[in-house]
C-alpha cells in the first residue's frame, strides 16, 4: 500500500473515531439535530416549540382543550424519539443552548410548580481525582505559613485558591464585581459567582464554601466567600415565592433546583439522610445554586446552617408552598449531613486523610473530587499519586474516550506525520 494511501486511510479511521468520541448519544444537542434531519419527527418538534411557552402547569389554562391535547401529544411522541432521556454536561459551554431544548421537551414535567425532581445534567463518569492538585498546592506554603492559617481554615483554603491562576483569577473577578457600586449590580454578581464555580475545580471551591470553622473570625470568612451584601442580602427579604417564581422562568436556574432537588431529596429512614446517598453529588447541587435567583447562604457568619434570603409573610393561601421552598434549603437533612461530613472529613489529621479512600455503592458524580464524600468508608495503603492533567486539556479528556486501537491508530499518525514533516 503506497504511503499516501496509507495516510489518507489513517486520517479517516482518525478523524471518524475523533469525531464519534466527542459525540454524546444522549445529549440534547445531539438528539435535537437527528430530530430536525427527520421530516416526522421535526414537525412534532415544530409544535412543540410553539406549544412549550403555555404548556408549563401554571400557564396550562391559556390553552384551548384541544389545542392543549394537541401539544402534548406532540411532547409525547417527542420524548419518545431521538430524545429518550437526553441530558446536559452542567460545565458545557453550550449549556444554556442544551437546557432549553431540555425544558423545551419537559414542559409539562413538573408535577408542579416547585417539585421538578427529575435532574437535566447527565452524570459524569468518575475521572481522576483532582485532589492532588490542590494538595500538591498546600506544600507550597511554608510550614509556618501553614501553622499561622490552621486555626482559620477558611483563611487556609483561601490562600491556597490564591496558588491556582484559575482559582485566583476568577474568584478576584467575582469579588470585584460584587464588591464594587453602592446598589451593587446583582445580576452581573451572580454570573461572576456562576462562572467561578462552574470552571474552578470542586476541591478548591468546596473547600472554600465549606470549610470548618471553631471560632467567628473563620466563620464570617466563610460567611463572606459569596458576598453576601450584594449576592444575597437586600434591603428586605421578598417573599420565597417570588424568588422561586424568577427562578423558574430562567432556564439555568431552573435546572439547578431541579438538580438540587434530585441529589439532595432527604429520607428519613436512610441512616445519611439521603435518598441518593451521595453527598458529593448532593453538595455540587447545592453550589449549582449559587449565583442564581435562589442563591442560598449561610444563616450568618458565625453558623453552619444554610437558608434562603426570603420570607413566608404575606403568602396568602400559598403560604404552605412557600414553606416547602424555605425548608428545601433551611430544613433539609440530606444537605445538612452532606455539610457536616464535608467539615468533618476537612478536620482529619493531614496522615489521615491521605490514606482515607471513600467507596460507594451508587455511580458517582461530579469530577473525580467528589469521591472525597460518598457514604462507606474503608482504609488502604497510600496510592501513588497519578500524575496530573493540564487544566486547558482537561475538558477534551473528560468528553472523549479512546480505545486502544484508536490511541495506536493515532499515535502511528503522528509518528507518520512527524517523519514526513521538513527536518
Amino acid at each position: 500500500m503506497g504511503l499516501p494511501l496509507l495516510l489518507g486511510l489513517l486520517l479517516s479511521r482518525a478523524g471518524g473515531f475523533l469525531v464519534s468520541s466527542l459525540e454524546q448519544p444522549n445529549n440534547c444537542i445531539t438528539a435535537e439535530n437527528l430530530c430536525v434531519a427527520d421530516p416526522a419527527c421535526n414537525a412534532a418538534y415544530q409544535t412543540l416549540q410553539n406549544c412549550s411557552p403555555s404548556l408549563a402547569k401554571s400557564n396550562s389554562f391559556l390553552l384551548h382543550h384541544e389545542a392543549r391535547n394537541r401539544c402534548q401529544e406532540a411532547e409525547t411522541m417527542i420524548r419518545n424519539s431521538y430524545f429518550g432521556e437526553c441530558k446536559c454536561h452542567r460545565r458545557s459551554r453550550k449549556q444554556k443552548r442544551c437546557l432549553h431544548i431540555y425544558w423545551t421537551v419537559h414542559s409539562t414535567l413538573a408535577q408542579d410548580e416547585f417539585s421538578l425532581e427529575m435532574s437535566p445534567y447527565e452524570d459524569v463518569e468518575n475521572e481522576e481525582s483532582l485532589t492532588a492538585k490542590y494538595d500538591k498546592l498546600a506544600t507550597q506554603i511554608s510550614g509556618a505559613h501553614m501553622a499561622g492559617d490552621s486555626a482559620n481554615p477558611c483563611l487556609q483554603a483561601t490562600n491556597i485558591c490564591h496558588l491556582d491562576h484559575r482559582c485566583l483569577r476568577l474568584r478576584s473577578r467575582y469579588a470585584k464585581i460584587c464588591s464594587a457600586g453602592h446598589p451593587c449590580d446583582q445580576r452581573k454578581c451572580h454570573q461572576g459567582l456562576r462562572l467561578f464555580f462552574e470552571r474552578v475545580d470542586l476541591d478548591f471551591t468546596k473547600r472554600l464554601l465549606f470549610c470548618p470553622c471553631q471560632d467567628e473570625v473563620c466563620g464570617e470568612r466563610r460567611w463572606n466567600t459569596i458576598v453576601p451584601e450584594c449576592s444575597f442580602q437586600s434591603g428586605s427579604k421578598p417573599n420565597c415565592l417570588v424568588l422561586l417564581d424568577a427562578c423558574l422562568k430562567d432556564n439555568i436556574c431552573k435546572s439547578q433546583l431541579a438538580d438540587f432537588q434530585e441529589q439532595c431529596k432527604p429520607s428519613g429512614a436512610s441512616t445519611d439522610g439521603c435518598s441518593q446517598h451521595n453527598h458529593a453529588a448532593c453538595l455540587e447541587a447545592y453550589m449549582g445554586m449559587v449565583g442564581t435567583p435562589m442563591t442560598p447562604n449561610y444563616v450568618s457568619n458565625s453558623s453552619a446552617e444554610v437558608t434562603l434570603w426570603c420570607t413566608c409573610k404575606n403568602s396568602g393561601n400559598r403560604e404552605e408552598d412557600c414553606e416547602r421552598i424555605l425548608s428545601a434549603f433551611a430544613s433539609n437533612r440530606c444537605l445538612k449531613s452532606a455539610i457536616q461530613s464535608q467539615m468533618s472529613l476537612q478536620q482529619m489529621p493531614t496522615e489521615g486523610r491521605e490514606q482515607l479512600r471513600y467507596s460507594s455503592s451508587v455511580n458517582i458524580q461530579g469530577d473525580g473530587t467528589s469521591t472525597v464524600l460518598t457514604a462507606k468508608v474503608y482504609w488502604e495503603p497510600e496510592e501513588k499519586i497519578q500524575p496530573e492533567v493540564p487544566v486547558h486539556n482537561q475538558k477534551s479528556f473528560s468528553n472523549s474516550v479512546y480505545t486502544g486501537a484508536q490511541l495506536s491508530s493515532l499515535l502511528t499518525l503522528t509518528l507518520l506525520l512527524l517523519l514526513l514533516s521538513p527536518p
